[in-house]
């Protein structure tokens, strides 16, 4: 056999293989969609808002008496008013339980699910706004065919799935398309993990399920980017149901969710920060303050410290680290790794309820303004007292200085605002206007590129802010 032949025949052999491990691409989606229609619902809400104000379309003429009239009946009668909403659904539990959007049902005074012909009404077994996830219970006796949830970890970029939904009140609409991304972040909730796909999704299939090709959901359809409200342009975003299923089984037991809880407020690792951490490059949760009685003050973690492992699990960025304690069972010991002054420690805590924590309910406190001067940095500063600690609830023994001005040639300009607190500069503590002055002059000197500010900004939030100097 010639040279020629042989490699005609291996390709073809290696094309083969190829085309053997490739799954098919499906002729038809008509058996899967028969099958799983019945599990879909839409789901309709209304509310009634009040509105105030001149409820008349057209004003009367000056000097009418009908303007006399109607002058205390146009300023002081609200009028009420039904809105309704539009969304998806799909059934888990024979018995009528339903699994949707929370932005689908909030607020709502009546839900009403539709199957096929029929409606019922519905309550709220218990919501997540944090997920963005609501059960609902069907108010009959009937019995329903339910889905079940698949392994969304086991979910590929470039497979095969199929949405079913209602598309503005359209109803048993189904799109096809691909995983195009995993773990997309968008800043929508505060536990962003989404699947990205292009089956199409517009308004109305909030809500609604993302099947795989064996039937099983694993993704609650919940979001699109839809530029000028144009609908759907093929980027839509679904919450993996590994993710969701956790939140839904305490939602159906508890009525509530019940999540993990550190007690830390964490910022990004820069490559600044890194640079002065001497960390080899950016990753971790740099720990910006600690809560007063927390797991994790309980546990002896500073303000300063990186999280770097939580639970065995590598925090890569500080997203991941809010996503990895909620999912952590409460009340269980777990181990953390921090970097501390340039080596790694470990700390052993038992996690706590983020439902039942003051942070939950933290209200943002009043910033009450201010104005005095450090010329190396160009901005004007002014030492704390004790008004700045009483009406912005500042711990009694805080100390540093409060900018008052930044000049548009400061290096500090778009990164600090007026009425930011300065605690420290390089780890050295600030008391006063005289001591931040002599820290940075020494840091110049040095020649040191990276200044490293501990700073409380005007939400009173400690944070830690590497900024590159000249």
């Amino acid at each position: 056999m010639s040279i020629f032949k042989k490699i005609f025949f291996s390709i073809l052999i290696l094309n083969l293989s190829f085309l053997s491990n490739a799954k098919a691409i499906p002729e038809s989606f008509a058996d899967l969609a028969e099958k799983l229609m019945p599990s879909v619902v839409y789901i309709s809400t209304t509310q009634t808002v009040k509105t105030s104000g001149r409820q008349f379309p057209f004003q009367f003429p000056p000097g009418s008496p009908f303007g006399e009239m109607f002058k205390d009946f146009e300023k002081n009668q609200p009028t009420e008013r039904q809105a309704s909403a539009l969304g998806s659904g799909f059934i888990i539990k024979e018995d009528g339980v339903v699994i949707t959007n929370n932005h689908v049902i909030k607020d709502a005074e009546d839900i009403l699910v539709r199957i096929g012909t029929k409606e019922y009404k519905a309550k709220v077994l218990g919501a997540d706004p944090y997920m963005d996830i609501a059960v609902l219970k069907m108010e009959t006796k009937d019995k329903f065919k339910a889905v079940k949830f698949g392994d969304s970890d086991k979910a590929r970029v470039g497979d095969w799935v199929v949405a079913i939904g209602n598309p503005f009140g359209l109803g048993g609409t189904v799109t096809s398309g691909i995983i195009s991304a995993r773990n997309r972040d968008i800043n929508l909730t505060r536990y962003d993990d989404f699947i990205q796909t292009d089956a199409s999704i517009n308004q109305g299939n909030s809500g609604g399920p993302l099947f795989n090709l064996e039937g099983e959901v694993i993704g609650i359809n919940t979001a699109i980017i839809a530029p000028g409200q144009s609908g759907s342009i093929g980027i839509g975003f679904a919450i993996p149901a590994n993710a969701a299923s956790n939140v839904i089984s305490q939602l159906i037991k508890f009525g509530e969710t019940k999540r993990g809880w550190l007690g830390v407020r964490i910022q990004e690792v820069t490559k600044e920060i890194a640079d002065v951490e001497k960390l080899k490059k950016p990753r971790g949760a740099l720990v910006a303050s600690v809560g007063e009685n927390s797991p994790a003050d309980k546990a002896g973690i500073k303000a300063g410290d990186i999280i770097l492992e939580f639970d065995g699990k590598k925090i890569d960025t500080m997203r991941k680290l809010p996503k990895v304690v909620a999912n952590t069972k409460v009340g269980k010991s777990v181990q953390i790794q921090i970097w501390r002054n340039k080596k790694l420690t470990t700390k052993k805590l038992t996690l706590g309820r983020l439902e039942s924590s003051e942070e939950f309910r933290e209200k943002k406190t009043k910033v009450v303004k201010k104005e005095e001067q450090i010329k190396s940095l160009k901005i004007t500063v002014r030492n704390i007292n004790n008004q700045d600690i009483t009406s912005r609830k500042l711990n009694k023994n805080t100390n540093g200085v409060v900018i008052t001005n930044i000049q548009n040639q400061s290096p500090l300009i778009n990164l600090l605002e007026v009425n930011d607190i300065i605690l420290e500069v390089q780890k050295k503590s600030v008391k006063k206007t005289s001591d931040l002055n002599d820290i940075v002059d020494s840091i110049f000197k040095k020649g040191e590129k990276t200044l490293l500010l501990t700073i409380i900004n005007k939400n009173n939030r400690r944070r830690y802010l590497g900024v590159k100097i000249n």
